[in-house]
């Protein structure tokens, strides 16, 4: 079932083929235990009590990082529920990988991706099951979420020009500066192969700025950018001075280890960036359904979206704001088509694995 409509257009596809080969070597997982004859939970997931009635038993979750705050938001929601979950966590490919390994016998109920895209093409390829009545769905962004519920952005992260402080004492302002001489040799950015939102950056840019934008693309290569591998991946070598820069960096791992006490700081260029949305969706062949949607009515609670603030995430519910971050109001956009940015996603990762090679 899973992948077998799977269009040529669909950034799934190439996550899939690209990670397929590495996928079990480099998963993590864990599993969080409960009562799972406990009832729904109280307060904020009143409203998951009143229209759902998970039926005890498991719950199998597939999620993108990052690892603490997935590990939170189970925790959360197995003490409301009482409902136990199996957890994968892994970056979007390596989850879209997965399943596409386990596409004859699949066992996930809910998966949480880094990438919009790559939700729009489990919806288009008939994967996920709509789930319109999901509390505090009205009070999410509505750009970033499906209208007819087949997919919820609990969170979203922005990519920027994250630097080392140590290295740099006037960071650069906008995406071209990336290309002067300035900084040759001294810029890592993520794999788009590897990384759903370094994917939506290349893509969203290239949508606002049409086949020119390849002209910043090709610069950086010729400038030294460096193609590093997942997002931690491009960050580890700005954290220990081997590098300067990340350019797309996701600006939740830089607010997070600034607070560590590392030697980092962001910027998002004057030109504008993309926020990434990170959808949410139940999977058509999830064998426990309702647990499936009291599972997304956490995920859309107060008590869950507080979570993802404290992780330096923004959170998805617009009437709820991050303390400890930039929030969209802040953060200068790009013009980004999501459906082009879907249809090419594919193609785009492929023409910067060849540039970059």
């Amino acid at each position: 079932m899973l992948g077998m409509k799977t269009r040529k257009k669909s950034a799934m596809l190439l996550l899939t083929a690209v990670m397929s080969i590495s996928l079990f070597g480099c998963s993590t997982g864990n599993t969080t235990t409960g009562n799972a004859a406990q009832p729904a939970g109280e307060g904020n997931t009143a409203a998951a009590a009143e229209t759902t009635k998970p039926a005890g038993g498991k719950l199998v979750l597939y999620s993108a990082g990052p690892q603490k705050l997935a590990d939170n938001i189970v925790s959360g929601f197995t003490d409301k529920t009482g409902i136990e979950v199996e957890m994968f966590q892994g970056t979007t490919g390596k989850i879209l990988a997965r399943m596409e390994a386990e596409k004859s016998n699949p066992v996930a109920d809910v998966v949480i991706l880094a990438s919009l895209p790559s939700a729009q093409a489990l919806k288009a390829d008939g994967l996920t099951m709509p789930y319109p009545d999901a509390a505090n769905a009205d009070k999410l962004n509505k750009d970033w979420s499906d209208a007819e519920g087949n997919y919820f952005s609990s969170s979203a992260s922005a990519l920027g020009i994250v630097y080392n402080t140590k290295l740099v004492s006037s960071p650069p302002t906008s995406w071209a500066e990336l290309a002067t001489p300035a900084w040759k040799d001294a810029v890592n950015i993520p794999d788009p192969t590897l990384s759903g939102s370094a994917l939506d950056f290349i893509t969203g840019y290239l949508s606002a700025n049409g086949e020119k934008g390849w002209d910043l693309l090709s610069a950086y290569k010729a400038n030294g950018v460096a193609m590093a591998g997942a997002n931690q991946e491009a960050l580890d070598p700005v954290i220990t001075g081997a590098k300067s820069i990340v350019a797309a960096g996701v600006d939740y791992m830089a607010y997070s280890s600034k607070a560590k006490g590392e030697p980092l700081d962001i910027v998002y260029p004057e030109e504008g960036t993309v926020i990434s949305p990170r959808p949410a969706a139940i999977l058509k062949s999830s064998p426990n359904v309702e647990n499936a949607k009291a599972f997304i009515d956490y995920l859309l609670s107060d008590e869950a979206q507080k979570l993802v603030a404290d992780a330096y995430l923004i959170p998805g519910r617009e009437d709820i704001e991050a303390t400890n971050r930039a929030n969209v109001k802040d953060i200068p956009q790009l013009k980004v088509d999501w459906n082009w940015m879907s249809e090419h996603g594919e193609e785009t990762a492929a023409r910067f694995s060849e540039t970059f090679k």
